[in-house]
């Protein structure tokens, strides 16, 4: 089943309603099982729409967030995923330390051993209840990459990446089988430069051509979209 298209005018009218449904996914995911669990992304609008949770009405003690790729650098790196995060909101709400589960940082050991740590910590967190996912031009979701192998990795855990075609090279990711073990995965996606890859997203296309197309979850897969990402299929 391909994921549900949901269009907004503009970005940050995606922004606002994107922010609008996770607020309301937590309160149920927190009502049925006592807390919720976030996998968050980075990228310009998955930073965006973290920014847009501050002032919103969410019970944080109640809330776990971890990421669904992260960059392999060192601790304190604006290139992280982690640190953009918490400058956005982690760091402006009142969230417990404890539940704040980044994956591992470069220059504690190799990137390997960094993918067992994190698989390990997912393992722990015992299921996601939304996975966030931004898309690239070029169809990839987390960091994986058409044509890259981590496209074809199987297991719901999380693996090393090399050789990354955007900067830096070397990072972490869910799977595809990590990504379609969550209760919901969401698409968030805005511009025009991305329209193909949206068009991808509803599309079969094969995996290693555009692993956007594989991203499901278990109950939910929903594509959130601007009018102007959207221009090819809406």
């Amino acid at each position: 089943m391909s994921a549900q298209l949901h269009v907004s005018p503009d970005r940050a009218a995606l922004v606002a309603d994107a922010a609008d449904r996770l607020v309301r996914a937590i309160g149920d995911a927190i009502t049925a099982r006592g807390r919720a669990v976030v996998a968050v992304t980075g990228g310009t609008v998955g930073i965006e729409l973290l920014a847009a949770l501050v002032d919103r009405p969410v019970d944080w003690s109640h809330v776990h967030v971890t990421w669904s790729d992260e960059r392999f650098v060192e601790a304190g790196s604006g290139d992280r995923n982690a640190v953009q995060a918490r400058e956005a909101l982690l760091d402006r709400i009142p969230i417990p330390a404890t539940h704040v589960h980044e994956l591992p940082a470069a220059g504690s050991g190799t990137l390997d051993q960094a993918a067992l740590q994190a698989t390990a910590l997912l393992e722990h967190l015992g299921g996601i209840d939304v996975t966030l996912l931004g898309v690239g031009p070029d169809a990839h979701i987390a960091s994986l990459f058409p044509g890259l192998p981590g496209v074809a990795e199987a297991g719901a855990r999380i693996i090393a990446v090399r050789d990354s075609p955007k900067p830096p090279p070397e990072r972490l990711s869910f799977t595809l089988d990590a990504i379609a073990a969550s209760e919901r995965t969401w698409l968030v996606v805005a511009g025009a430069d991305k329209a193909e890859a949206v068009r991808l997203a509803l599309s079969d296309a094969a995996p290693s051509e555009a692993p956007v197309a594989h991203a499901r979850g278990r109950v939910e897969t929903l594509l959130l979209a601007d009018a102007d990402a959207a221009s090819l299929v809406a």
